[in-house]
């Protein structure tokens, strides 16, 4: 890490950048992070790399940028208004993937990689050619990687079946390079139960589980919560813990929209009893 973060005003917010995929029916990617960022007083910045055709069925189509653009948008934000703290989420293909992990290792701020291979619907969002990009070139790059359960048996071979599996799932993602690893425990039975660690500390994170269904971004908002919280300078346990809490609030407030899964609620904190200035 070597590009400084680059300048801001006085009195301006922490600063986390997303690069990530759009999702049009705003629940999940790039609309998320952006969402969450907002509602925890942190000023988000992003860079697309793809559009998605998305909404609560599923993803209709998928079209990734070049990587002339992902690059262009980075340097763009960086160089001039500076990071804290970057989040990177669909990156698609194995090209993106790699010029996106140069990128981080060239920017002086902490990283949360969530490595997406798969919508909440199943769709592929990752690229099987890109499966080795990941391992070698992006989660190396990450302070906090953060995979669901789907995820570390795609990149590791490790399947979870039960909270003590998660141990042996964490030092299978560790073993690529990130100095933490949160493991998402939100598809095993009982209550939502995600393990982070570094190898040496432990940190088990529990909280109830709600009957919702309406779960759309959770894994882009726990991530984009974590980078908020490293934007503010927080140890990484901290920023974790308090990310846990904000989703868990999210998904206990998650709404019905369109005929399918519906999204978590970013605003929950927030309240939606907005009037009109007289």
């Amino acid at each position: 890490m070597n590009a400084p973060s680059g300048p801001t005003g006085s009195g301006a917010p922490p600063r986390a950048l997303t690069v990530a995929g759009s999702d049009s029916g705003g629940g999940a990617g790039v609309q998320a992070d952006l969402k969450t960022m907002l509602a925890l007083g942190v000023h988000g910045m992003s860079v697309i790399t793809a559009v998605t055709a998305q909404n609560s069925l599923g993803v209709q189509g998928a079209w990734e940028l070049p990587v002339a653009a992902v690059r262009a948008q980075y340097r763009s934000v960086v160089d001039d208004i500076g990071v804290q703290a970057v989040k990177t989420g669909m990156l698609a293909s194995a090209e993106l993937v790699e010029a996106v992990a140069e990128l981080l290792v060239g920017t002086d701020a902490p990283a949360v990689v969530d490595p997406v291979g798969v919508s909440k619907h199943g769709d592929p969002l990752l690229a099987a050619s890109a499966l080795d990009s990941v391992r070698t070139r992006l989660l190396p790059a990450a302070t906090v990687a953060t995979p669901n359960l789907d995820e570390v048996a795609q990149l590791t071979g490790v399947r979870v079946e039960s909270e003590g599996d998660l141990r042996r799932a964490a030092a299978a993602v560790l073993a690529y390079g990130p100095r933490w690893v949160v493991i998402k425990g939100g598809h095993l039975a009982g209550e939502a139960v995600d393990l982070l660690t570094d190898g040496d500390e432990e940190h088990w994170l529990r909280a109830p589980r709600h009957d919702n269904r309406h779960t759309h971004g959770t894994g882009c908002t726990l991530a984009s919560a974590i980078a908020c919280g490293l934007a503010r300078g927080w140890p990484v346990p901290e920023a974790v813990r308090t990310a846990k809490e904000y989703v868990t609030g999210a998904i206990a407030a998650g709404f019905a929209l369109g005929g399918g899964i519906g999204p978590v609620d970013h605003g929950w904190r927030l309240g939606r009893d907005v009037r009109p200035v007289r």
